[in-house]
C-alpha cells in the first residue's frame, strides 16, 4: 500500500449514527392548561375561576374576528335619514355607541354616541330640526380581523375607547367587536337590563334547531351548550358551505362534526335558514367522515 494510501488511513474515523432529533418542546400552553387541571384538582379551584385562567391564555390564540359581532347582525344608522327618524332609532336602540353609514351599509362614515346627541340637543333647545348628526359623529376606528384579542385589550386600554370596526384584508367592514367582547372571552356571558336576549336560533320539542345562516358559530356554540368549529367559518352557513364545498340547495341535508344539517332556506347564494339537530354518539359501523343526503 502506497504512503498516500497509508495517510489517508490514518486520518480515516468510523462514521458515528446521527444522533436522533431532540424531543419537540412542549407547547406553553397545553403546560398551563395541564397545570390548570393539577391546580383545580389540588386546591379545589372552582370551574369558573379555572376558565377564567383559561380564558386569559386564550386571549392570545383567538382574533378579532372570533369575537366580533358579525356585520349582519350590527346595528346601524344611515346618516341620510331626516333627524328625527335617526334620534327614534337612536333611542330605541340599547346600544350606546352606533356606526354611521351614507349611500351604503359598507360605507361607515362615523359612530354616534348616545351621551354626545342628547349633549347636542340640549344644547339646540331640543330643536331636532337643526340637528347635524355629522356633526356629532365620532371618527370611526378600523382595526384588521388578523388582530388577537389580546392586542386589542391592550389597544382599547391605550385608546380609551371600548369600540372598533373590523375590516378584512380589502377593507371590507367585517364586524364589530368591543371591550365587553373582549371580557367575555374571560369571565363568560356579562348581561344588563338593555341586553337583547339571544335570538336566531329556536328549538323544537323533537331536539332539532332552526338558525339563521347569519348566526356566528360562537353564539350559537354558548346559548346551545355545543362544540361545533368555528376556525374555518364565522356563521353557521359559512360553516355549512365550507364542509359541504359548494352552495346547497333547500332540502339537502349533510352530516358532520355529529350533527346533521338540512338547508331550509335559501337567498341567491346566503344560506338563510338550517335546521340542525345533534346526533350524539355514532351508531357502531356509522362512517366517521361527513356526508349528504
Amino acid at each position: 500500500m502506497s504512503r498516500k494510501a497509508l495517510a489517508l488511513l490514518g486520518r480515516w474515523r468510523p462514521r458515528h449514527a446521527p444522533e436522533p432529533p431532540p424531543p419537540p418542546e412542549p407547547d406553553a400552553r397545553e403546560e398551563i392548561r395541564a397545570a390548570l387541571e393539577q391546580l383545580q384538582r389540588a386546591a379545589s379551584l372552582g370551574n369558573d375561576d379555572r376558565d377564567m385562567v383559561a380564558g386569559l391564555v386564550n386571549l392570545r390564540e383567538l382574533e378579532v374576528s372570533d369575537a366580533m359581532v358579525h356585520r349582519t347582525k350590527m346595528a346601524t344608522l344611515d346618516a341620510g335619514e331626516p333627524p328625527a327618524d335617526l334620534v327614534r332609532e337612536a333611542l330605541a336602540s340599547p346600544f350606546t355607541r352606533l356606526p354611521l353609514w351614507r349611500d351604503t351599509p359598507d360605507n361607515i362614515v362615523g359612530v354616534l354616541h348616545a351621551k354626545d346627541l342628547l349633549r347636542e340637543l340640549q344644547a339646540l333647545g331640543n330643536d331636532i330640526s337643526r340637528l347635524d348628526i355629522q356633526k356629532i359623529a365620532r371618527p370611526a376606528w378600523f382595526v384588521p380581523d388578523g388582530t388577537t384579542l389580546a392586542d386589542q385589550l391592550k389597544a382599547f386600554r391605550r385608546r380609551k375607547q371600548h369600540f372598533a370596526l373590523v375590516v378584512d384584508e380589502y377593507g371590507e367592514v367585517m364586524g364589530l367587536v368591543t371591550l365587553e367582547d373582549i371580557l367575555e372571552e374571560i369571565v363568560g356571558e356579562i348581561s344588563d337590563e338593555h341586553d337583547i336576549a339571544f335570538t336566531g336560533a329556536r328549538r323544537h320539542p323533537d331536539g332539532s334547531v332552526n338558525v339563521e345562516g347569519s348566526v356566528a358559530i360562537r353564539d350559537l356554540n354558548r346559548f346551545m351548550g355545543w362544540n361545533l368549529p368555528d376556525e374555518e367559518a364565522t356563521t353557521v352557513a359559512g360553516l355549512v358551505i365550507h364542509e359541504a364545498r359548494i352552495i346547497p340547495e333547500p332540502g339537502q341535508t349533510f352530516i358532520f362534526h355529529d350533527f346533521r344539517f338540512q338547508v331550509m332556506r335559501r337567498q341567491r347564494n346566503r344560506l338563510t335558514l338550517l335546521r340542525i339537530v345533534p346526533l350524539g354518539a355514532r351508531r357502531p359501523g356509522a362512517p366517521a367522515t361527513a356526508g349528504t343526503r
